[in-house]
């Protein structure tokens, strides 16, 4: 059997308590750099596209939010198109905010915050999206998140995620060492290709949390995402 065949559920480096400030900053800066060059927004921001309607406004959590960059090109999305959006991030590391603060211009009017998205309940979120957070969840972390999103968001939710696959898993680390990424961030990369997601793998997810109308589908490159349109 291909060692891909099953989810990893290695630990990623990244998740580490102990990780010092100046490593961690540094990933989640080489991070925002692999989004970048691996287009991580556009599946994101063609749900919104399809979910918005003609709606000239909503609100929006972003659970897991790292660097900030996906909430950034959801700020410049929403501003291109004469939508206001209000756009909240949490993250469980105040590292996260710290950096993502940095690197956000105050003219995107972004609320980064730190803390527990379970503790946002009730929030009057019109969407709530996580852009490869899932694959770092326990099984059950992350039907508690699946039926967070269920409950918590009026017209959508997303997770854009990583499709495993044994192309990605070869290629990846050729493309991190020629770009020359942080070490974690070539060493994760890898173990979150095979930390990620093959359709079949989110029935059971799906169906312990109760939804049986949300979407599971590819989009470009090796993403997978769970979409659920009201």
């Amino acid at each position: 059997m291909s060692r891909l065949a099953v989810r990893s559920r290695e630990d990623e480096q990244m998740d580490a308590l102990d990780l010092d400030f100046e490593s961690y900053a540094a990933l989640l800066t080489d991070l925002s750099k692999v989004n970048r060059m691996l287009l991580s927004a556009r599946p994101t921001l063609g749900f919104l596209t399809r979910a918005i309607g003609d709606r000239k406004r909503f609100r929006l959590l972003d659970v897991g939010y790292g660097h900030g960059d996906m909430l950034r090109s959801i700020s410049a999305w929403a501003q291109a198109r004469g939508i206001a959006a209000e756009l909240v991030g949490i993250d469980l590391n105040p590292r996260s905010e710290i950096v993502a603060k940095a690197a956000t211009p105050a003219e995107a009017g972004i609320d980064f915050r730190t803390g527990d998205y379970a503790d946002l309940g009730g929030g009057d979120f019109d969407f709530v999206v996580s852009s490869f957070v899932a694959h770092h969840m326990s099984d059950d972390q992350l039907v508690a998140f699946l039926r967070f999103m269920e409950a918590e968001a009026r017209i959508g939710w997303l997770v854009n995620d990583i499709r495993r696959s044994a192309l990605a898993h070869a290629s990846y680390p050729l493309l991190a060492r020629a770009m020359r990424w942080h070490r974690i961030v070539r060493e994760d990369g890898t173990l979150s290709i095979a930390r990620g997601w093959r359709e079949a793998d989110w029935a059971p997810y799906l169906a312990a949390a109760d939804i049986s109308d949300a979407t599971v589908v590819r989009r470009f490159p090796f993403r997978l995402c769970v979409e659920r349109i009201r």
